[in-house]
Order: C-alpha cells, then structure tokens, then sequence
C-alpha cells in the first residue's frame, strides 16, 4: 500500500507543551495509530541499559539491537501515560523515571542513534492513520505530512504540568529544578545540530497556556 494514502498528523513542540495528552486524545478520538517518539528514544535507552550496550559500542551492536527492538504504543486511557509494549511487555512505568530521561537526552543528540531510530519511527505509519508526536516529527520524520501541529507553552506553564504530572506519580519536585531542567533541555533542543526543535514551515502553532486540552484538540479539528 501507498504511504502517501495514510494520513498523518505530526504534534511536535517542547517538553511540557501538551504533545503527548494532546496526541492520545487525538488518536482515541479519530482510533488512529499513535507514535510517542520520546517513549522511543527511552525504550532504546532502556533496552541498552538493560543490554549493558554503551553509546561507544551501539555500532557494533546494532545488528542484535534491530533485531530486538520489537516497540509497540497503545493510546490507553485518557489520564494515563500512553503504554509502551516492548517485545510483548508493557514498559510503560519503566521508561518514564527522569532517570532514563536524562540517558535518553544523551542518546537523542547521536546522529548514528536518529539514522537508527528513523525508520523505526516511519514503520508507524499504517492505515487508518498515525498521530506522530515528537520533537522533529513535522520537520523530519514526517516532513510529507497532511497537518502539521506545533504546541507551545510558557516555561512556567509547562514546569507548573511536569510538576502536577511527576506528583501523580508519587514524586516531590522542587520547582526551581524544574525550570531550570526545562531550560537546559530546550537549550539542548534548540541548538542541537541534528533535527534541532523548530516548528516546520508549513505547521499551525498553537499557544496552549491558556487553552485547556479538549480547546486545542477542538482547534487542531478544524484543519482536519
């Protein structure tokens, strides 16, 4: 089958802007496909953990790597994170401390890591459709696709969101961490040289600071 009959709609912006409730929301709501990117980059991150495989060595490695990067996303249920299965497992809790947040930072900004990740990211895309959400889905991955969406919030919004979401599951967190966390990842995001977080050209932007999640998937409908 023709990929260009399969609709995409891409949600890219920074950590804390809504992407991955916004995308959940609109994969339930139109029963598409979902790709969490991020959950991705995590699971590599997890399974190398797991493998005891270092960055220096994912060359070498990649054959068994590929070989048993079985990744599947299931939308769940509003609320919940988006449930990762890898190799049959559900992951989900696993992926999601901030300390595979941090080696998942380190593993994104690889080159050799992206070129591995991309066709891994494209193998999502099948009928009836895929929400794509990330931080270079619209700019890269799916550079082809029919809408794309880019999310912003203020730094303080978004803090205010991580730390609401990092309590839900049973986590204290110092606000000034947080922002200052925020600020060096969107740094990071910003000036990396390969796929840096830009909106794509032709994207919508939506400022969601002040819209609360069913407004922007109301918003995002309207261009379908």
């Amino acid at each position: 089958m023709n990929n260009q009959t399969i609709p995409v709609i891409t949600i890219d912006g920074p950590s804390g802007a809504g992407k991955g409730t916004i995308a959940q929301m609109l994969a339930l709501d139109l029963k598409w496909n979902i790709l969490d990117s991020g959950a991705l980059y995590r699971t590599l991150a997890y399974f190398m953990l797991q493998q005891n495989i270092k960055l220096k060595d994912f060359e070498e490695n990649m054959l068994f790597i590929k070989s048993n990067f079985k990744v599947k996303f299931d939308p769940g249920t509003i609320g919940e994170p988006v449930k990762v299965i890898f190799n049959n497992d559900d992951i989900t809790k696993k992926v999601r401390t901030e300390d595979i947040a941090k080696k998942t930072s380190d593993l994104a900004t690889d080159p050799l890591i992206r070129e591995f990740i991309r066709p891994c990211q494209r193998d999502f895309m099948v009928q009836p459709g895929l929400v794509a959400d990330g931080r270079d889905m619209g700019t890269v991955i799916f550079n082809d696709a029919k809408l794309k969406i880019f999310l912003t919030a203020s730094i303080e919004e978004r803090a205010k969101r991580r730390q609401s979401q990092l309590k839900r599951q049973g986590s204290e967190v110092n606000m000034r961490l947080l922002l200052q966390e925020l600020e060096e990842r969107d740094k990071k995001d910003t000036e990396r040289e390969h796929s840096p977080l830009i909106p794509a050209e032709d994207s919508v932007v939506i400022d969601t600071s002040n819209l609360n999640p069913e407004g922007v998937v109301k918003e995002i409908k309207t261009y379908l």
